[in-house]
């Protein structure tokens, strides 16, 4: 089985190393490694077949559903509002611009399910008003191509839905409450990220008459609610009760931008109460979020026309066929993998580095930041889950978290290039070339690796949402969890 192996990772890196299409590659290799290992009398039928089967999990029908619910929400003008309602929170403090760029990513991304979304929607709209207001270009396609990437970590989220899958056995309900801290902390980065880099620049803008404090306090105030997320797993009840009281006013006083945002963002409490509360499943919540898209978007807001629809349809069907593709691409390709025991392989020489579960998770993180620099998000995930996933086991990781340290890590490859999809749209959308943008991303890498760091060693960032809305077993985590020093 080692030539097999051989065969099969050699002649998909020679394949990528060539530009081919990763789904080619992946087919291509699969169906080499398939007649090296000579079982087969039919190598093309077994491997259709493998196809076949990965793509035949009911829980995959919710993926073209959420794409075209984005697809709704952003021909819908649904960022603009949300651009609205986080200019009137933050708007208004020097700098302030790259905070409501932000946040707004955060926001629609989350909604929309999409990264490339995001940018596109809410860069569209930001980059050349914050360039108007006198901020870097290169630093506003920076802010929003990273900000952008939040959204595949705050639920409802497809490369959350595509590990369920790849993984398992684990709740897709879990792993949408699991993403929320991690996104709210990746996104708290950026933005301190985006305040020291104010500073530094003197980005003001249109408040330049306001006291330079401004910048540092709310830049104070944002490195605080860091230490917040970090510290969540010891929040108490009254101090969360608090925070919401302090949300709660701060929707009231903002409450004509809250007003017109409100629809849009009650699509998040509907797709994710329905799904904790049991009344329906994930796939149910994404035809339900098409419903509540096309109401806002076609018969409220009448941003959408009937003419338009079928162009929506169109790319949703498009980017629907790629990532299934893709899906089924990368089953055959596990199949095989596990077939000539490379996860096996590669578990023993990880764990044959170091019994330390710290050195260990750096150098699979160090890995999987290097495979999302030439490689998509959804391919990494399921080629990587089945090698990974076993090894964090073995180190005690719950699935849940390893899940999110492998969504954040392979974030960044979003944004790195040369196969970085949000910082392809970025620069198209900011008008700016890649090299000119690198080396305003520098900053924004450091911050999302600091998130990165967080997420992979503080588990109750990501398990302590789930924990407390009773999708996994409090003493299901406190058996797993791999910092926990022995008795």
């Amino acid at each position: 089985m080692f030539e097999v192996a051989i065969i099969l990772v050699v002649a998909f890196v020679v394949l990528l190393l060539l530009d081919v299409q990763i789904w080619v590659a992946l087919l291509f290799a699969s169906l080499l490694a398939i007649v090296a290992e000579g079982s087969a009398s039919a190598p093309t039928v077994l491997l259709a077949s493998k196809m076949a089967n990965g793509t035949g999990s009911f829980v995959l029908l919710a993926i073209p559903l959420f794409i075209l619910s984005g697809n709704l929400m952003g021909r819908g003008g649904l960022a603009r509002r949300l651009v609205e309602f986080s200019s009137s929170l933050v708007g208004s403090i020097p700098g302030g611009l790259s905070y409501v760029n932000t946040m707004t990513c955060m926001l629609f991304g989350s909604i929309s399910g999409s990264a490339a979304a995001a940018v596109s929607s809410v860069g569209g709209f930001m980059i050349p008003e914050m360039n108007r207001k006198g901020y870097g270009r290169e630093f506003n396609v920076a802010v929003t191509t990273t900000a952008a990437t939040t959204g595949l970590m705050i639920p409802p989220s497809n490369v959350m839905i595509v590990y369920s899958v790849a993984a398992g056995s684990v709740s897709i309900g879990a792993m949408f409450m699991a993403g929320f801290l991690p996104g709210i902390l990746t996104g708290l980065f950026i933005m301190l990220a985006a305040g020291v880099v104010s500073i530094a620049n003197d980005y003001r803008g249109e408040t330049s008459n306001n006291p330079r404090w401004k910048i540092f306090s709310a830049t104070g105030v944002i490195a605080g609610l860091i230490v917040l997320v970090i510290t969540s797993g010891q929040i108490s009840w009254p101090v969360s009760a608090t925070l919401l009281g302090l949300l709660l006013l701060t929707c009231l006083v903002c409450f004509e931008t809250f007003r017109g945002a409100f629809l849009t963002l009650l699509m998040i409490v509907i797709v994710i109460g329905g799904i904790l509360r049991g009344t329906f499943t994930a796939t149910e919540a994404a035809g339900i979020s098409v419903v509540y898209a096309f109401g806002l978007s076609f018969i409220l807001y009448r941003q959408i026309s009937l003419s338009d629809l079928p162009k929506i349809l169109l790319d949703s069907c498009t980017t629907t066929g790629v990532v299934m593709l893709l899906i089924a691409a990368s089953s055959g390709m596990s199949w095989i993998m596990t077939l000539a025991n490379i996860p096996q392989t590669i578990s023993v020489v990880l764990l044959g580095i170091s019994d330390n579960p710290v050195i260990i998770l750096l150098v699979i993180n160090i890995l999987l930041v290097c495979v999302g620099t030439f490689m998509d998000m959804t391919p990494a995930i399921l080629i990587f889950t089945p090698i990974f996933l076993p090894i964090a086991e073995t180190l005690g990781i719950h699935p849940i978290h390893f899940g999110m340290i492998l969504i954040v890590n392979l974030s960044i490859g979003l944004c790195t290039p040369p196969v970085g999809t949000c910082l392809f749209v970025g620069c198209k959308v900011g008008k700016t070339t890649i090299a000119k943008t690198v080396r305003s991303l520098l900053p924004f890498y450091a911050a999302m690796w600091l998130a990165l760091m967080a997420v992979t060693y503080i588990p109750g960032i990501s398990l302590w949402l789930p924990v407390q809305t009773k999708q996994i077993k409090s003493s299901e985590v406190e058996k797993l969890e791999f910092l926990k020093q022995p008795d």
